[in-house]
């Protein structure tokens, strides 16, 4: 019987290869900037630039579904309403992802936000994200942000 190659996983920390731990700062810095456009233009009016955050919360808690339509609607009401008055959206999902050998799917809710991009609107969405964690027990919630021209 002829033998495999087995290629060896990499390093990691908290789910980071390790070969990408030395950008991590620079990343952070880049996040946590307002919206640069890399060649330099602006919106065409009526557009604003503004920031665009996707947010997935899982439902799953430990290894049950534990965030029914009531609590998470409880969740909207208390905690994403009052943070974001002017609006933002819901989707239903389905999330997947590899933890070691094992595909792990979960049931989620999707949120997009557009706000203006300021350390307040970044403040409000790490607190949305803080209280989820801790009030469902989850490891973590998934976040995107990117700059944007929008309007409403």
């Amino acid at each position: 019987m002829a033998s495999r190659a087995v290629r060896p996983q990499p390093l990691c920390y908290q789910g980071v290869p390790m070969r990408f731990l030395p950008a991590l700062p620079l990343i952070a810095a880049i996040a946590s900037t307002s919206p640069a456009w890399a060649d330099g233009s602006t919106c065409a009016d009526p557009l604003k630039p503004m920031l665009r955050t996707e947010l997935f919360f899982g439902r799953t808690i430990g290894d049950r579904f534990g965030v029914t339509d009531r609590l998470w609607q409880n969740f909207v009401d208390r905690e994403l309403t009052p943070r974001f008055p002017n609006g933002f959206t819901i989707t239903d999902a389905r999330g997947q992802w590899r933890e070691e050998d094992t595909v792990m799917r979960e049931a989620s809710k999707v949120v997009i936000i557009v706000t203006a991009d300021n350390a307040d609107a970044r403040q409000r969405i790490a607190t949305v994200t803080g209280v989820y964690i801790k009030q469902f027990r989850q490891k973590s919630v998934g976040m995107v942000a990117q700059a944007v021209c929008a309007a409403f």
